[in-house]
């Protein structure tokens, strides 16, 4: 693996974030309607803890995705390229689907998509740098619970 640079995890990194930002902001004025009057399910966290926990998670995946895109080249590390920008829109379109448009279903089977997209990149991930596929497993663990409460959203809606 050739050595990556300070720089270019500093582009992953914005890169990354600049996506959640972007969904954030076209959805930011769906959120507080979403906060008012949507039913959630227990164990739903304050909505001060989503921007937090979702800022962090993109740091972890830019890191990740500048080490991959930074190996040598092989078909696995192509194919984690792949996945990395297909599952970051993937990523990008749940927000509008849940938030936006208040799709619960289609959101959690898109949802059920990005997780499944998460778990490939991560498995490809490991065969080409296991730092940053283990870097993703928070990111999975967190598209997991963001199911759980999908789920409870679109049952109780």
């Amino acid at each position: 693996m050739k050595k990556t640079t300070w720089q270019s995890y500093v582009f992953w990194i914005v890169i990354t974030e600049a996506v959640g930002a972007l969904a954030g902001l076209l959805i930011r004025d769906d959120v507080p309607v979403y906060g008012a009057v949507i039913n959630k399910p227990p164990l739903s966290p304050p909505g001060t803890v989503f921007p937090v926990v979702w800022a962090v998670l993109y740091a972890l995946m830019g890191f990740g995705a500048a080490r991959i895109f930074s190996a040598a080249p092989s078909p696995q590390r192509d194919r984690g390229r792949r996945l990395y920008l297909l599952q970051l829109v993937f990523n990008f379109f749940w927000s509008l689907l849940f938030f936006h448009l208040r799709a619960f279903g289609v959101a959690l089977a898109w949802l059920a998509a990005l997780w499944g997209l998460i778990l490939w990149m991560i498995l490809t991930w490991r065969k080409v740098d296991r730092t940053a596929a283990l870097l993703q497993i928070p990111y999975l663990l967190w598209v997991s619970f963001a199911g759980y409460l999908n789920a409870g959203v679109w049952a109780l809606n």
